[in-house]
């Protein structure tokens, strides 16, 4: 019974967590230029994910085109396992 008690608590309080604030600091440059690494999409443990380095030479439009891609190929596993199942 405490094991169940305890197993509860530890998932309300880690579900609590992903509703916290989260403390985001703007970067404002004279000329508004483009960081990749400034993205949402950062997570904490990791950062800026970036192994093959994509991103080094990319303009915004080209960013934005790569994250459009990921979506839609993500998407398009989905569905590819929903049908697999």
């Amino acid at each position: 019974k405490m094991m169940k008690i305890t197993a509860s608590l530890l998932a309300l309080f880690g579900s609590a967590a992903a509703f916290a604030p989260v403390q985001s600091a703007n970067k404002a440059t004279a000329l508004n230029a483009f960081v990749a690494e400034e993205l949402p999409g950062a997570l904490a443990p990791v950062g800026f994910f970036d192994p093959l380095g994509f991103a080094e030479k990319a303009d915004e439009g080209t960013m934005k085109r790569y994250r459009e891609a990921e979506l839609t190929h993500g998407r398009v596993a989905m569905l590819a396992v929903v049908g697999f199942l």
